[in-house]
């Protein structure tokens, strides 16, 4: 008996939405810090750089307000919550934990390739460091910590992790004013020698340093623009 499309219990694949893809484009900008801190966009300007209506450019707007990486500016203008130091203090704690986690199952189990795409990505940074390129090294940034997440094999972790990068990543590019991206470089390596050798331990508490690092460079650029 041939077996057709009408005998398996299949049910066609939903496409993506106009929504779901809009959704998914802004968590990009939003995460390659493609709206600075201080900067708003409106519906009308995502609608027409994306080519589509406002209606899905809206809805995709008010999920990411739920979700705390953006804020309503004006009625129709959103841009990027603004970073206190202490929700600066509460997104370091927080990240140390479960990127810390993740970073140690990522040890157990990260591919050759993954460990290449590393080395790929620590040389791009440190060209973007050298040029003070701060719009290039975000992205590498932002590629090489999820690169390292993803290989811990869990969905749920980072789902997580990236909800907290939507918080703090827009942030991001202000480390090059601080001088902070050689260290970071430094850490990175660290951090990618550790998960060469299978040393969980060792890779977490490089990501630790990482993450105390930056988060201590921007409180300070914090604490300039505070008034008083």
């Amino acid at each position: 008996m041939a077996v057709t499309s009408k005998t398996l219990p299949l049910r066609p694949v939903p496409r993506e939405t106009v929504q779901d893809h809009v959704y998914r484009q802004l968590k990009d900008l939003i995460l390659n810090g493609g709206i600075e801190p201080g900067r708003t966009v409106t519906i009308q300007s995502l609608a027409d750089a994306f080519g589509v209506s406002a209606m899905p450019v809206r809805e995709a707007l008010h999920r990411l307000v739920a979700e705390k990486a953006l804020t309503v500016v004006a009625g129709r203008s959103v841009g990027i919550p603004p970073l206190s130091v202490e929700r600066l203090e509460d997104l370091k704690r927080v990240r140390i934990e479960v990127e810390g986690v993740a970073t140690e199952w990522a040890a157990r189990s990260i591919s050759a390739a993954d460990l290449e795409r590393l080395d790929a990505l620590i040389a791009e940074m440190e060209a973007a460091h050298a040029e003070r390129d701060g719009r290039r090294y975000v992205p590498a940034n932002r590629e090489f910590h999820f690169t390292i997440y993803r290989a811990a094999g869990s969905d749920s972790m980072l789902s997580i992790i990236e909800s907290l990068w939507l918080r703090i990543g827009p942030y991001f590019d202000l480390l090059n004013s601080a001088g902070n991206l050689g260290a970071s470089n430094a850490e990175h390596r660290a951090i990618r020698d550790a998960l060469l050798r299978g040393d969980g331990p060792v890779a977490r508490a490089a990501l630790k340093a990482d993450i105390e690092g930056a988060a201590k460079a921007l409180t300070c650029i914090l604490e300039r623009q505070t008034p008083g």
